[in-house]
Formats: structure tokens, sequence, C-alpha cells
């Protein structure tokens, strides 16, 4: 990815400054990874459109209330308001079940190649994020939430905890629980994770 011309402060410090549109610059800017990050936890169209407005309701008004503090970086708390607001969603529909799992196993994601790989390999491989992709869906919203957060977010397990107000040993608690539900869909559905 390359590099924005323009950081996300100074387009905050812009529309604080009464440029409107660096405001849509910055929600255009992170738009895709928020709304998708939502949509893969809730998946729900209806319900991800309505928390990804309130999110950046929410960013709006704090923004023009001055009370938004530039502690890391921006899209950090715009991830950290979308997920209390999902987690808001899933105590209000009551929905939270806990899968506990005996067996220990191999992270499905050491299988993934995803480096130095020729336009054949990442092709098999995009097909293999897209099989696994799908069947996130099928895995309790706590450990979904975790594995999105870590592997399309690229969030650390620091930081996971601190935004789902857990322990680290919690989120990798439920990361280890989200592979191994996930080893046993693969198994069953038999994708191939190797090429």
């Amino acid at each position: 990815m390359h590099a924005h011309a323009v950081s996300d402060q100074e387009l905050i410090n812009r529309y604080l400054a009464g440029n409107e549109v660096s405001l849509e610059q910055l929600i255009h800017r992170h738009k895709s990874k928020v709304y998708s990050y939502i949509l893969m936890v809730v998946k729900d169209k209806q319900h991800a459109d309505d928390i990804f407005q309130d999110a950046f309701i929410k960013v709006i008004h704090t923004l023009r209330s001055g009370t938004y503090k530039e502690e890391g970086k921006f899209i950090q708390w715009v991830m950290r308001i979308s997920h209390n607001l999902v987690i808001d969603h899933f105590r209000k529909s009551r929905r939270i079940p806990f899968v506990e799992s005996q067996n220990d196993e191999v992270s499905i994601f050491d299988n993934l190649r995803i480096y130095d790989e020729s336009a054949e390999d990442r092709i098999i491989t995009e097909q293999i994020h897209q099989d696994v992709r799908a069947l996130i869906d099928f895995l309790p919203p706590e450990q979904r939430e975790v594995l999105i957060m870590r592997h399309y977010s690229d969030m650390s397990f620091k930081e996971i905890a601190e935004q789902t107000n857990v322990s680290i040993n919690t989120a990798l608690g439920r990361m280890r629980y989200a592979l191994i539900n996930l080893r046993k869909m693969i198994e069953q559905k038999e994708i191939t994770l190797s090429a």
C-alpha cells in the first residue's frame, strides 16, 4: 500500500479548521477496513450498516467536541469505537455463546503461505482465504472477532485485549479456540490448505 500524501491527523486538523471535504477523505480512506470488520463480525448487512453509521457519527461528534486525543493511530481509535458498538449489538440481542474445545491444534494460518509468491500461488492463497473467510462466519462472535482483528486488521494481542476489555491470555485463548474450530470445519469440508 502506498503512503498517503496527507496524514490522518492533518485531515483532522483541516476538518476542525472548517474544511468539510477533509472529513469525507478521512472516512473514505478507512471505510472499507472498518465496514468489512463490522460486517464479518455481525454477519448482517442491515446491522453492519447501522453500526458503521453510528461509529462515524460518534467519531464526528468526538472530533467536533475537541475531545479527540491522538493516542496511537486514528484507525485504531475508530476500530475501538466500532468494536464497542458491535459488543453493544450482541449484548442487546443476547447472542454471545461460548465454545470450548479440548484439542490443541496447529494454527491453520501457519499453513497459508503469503510471502513472496508467484501469481499462481497468490491465486491459490486467495482462494484458500476465501474458503477460510466463509468458515469464519460459523464461529461464535467472540472467537470470530479476535480472529478478524488479528488476521484482517493486523492488530497485536495486546491491542486486541485492550479493545475487547479482556486479558491477553483470554484473547489468546479465544484465538486458539477459533483456530481449533476452523481446523475442524476445514477437515469436515476437506478444504486443501497446501497447493
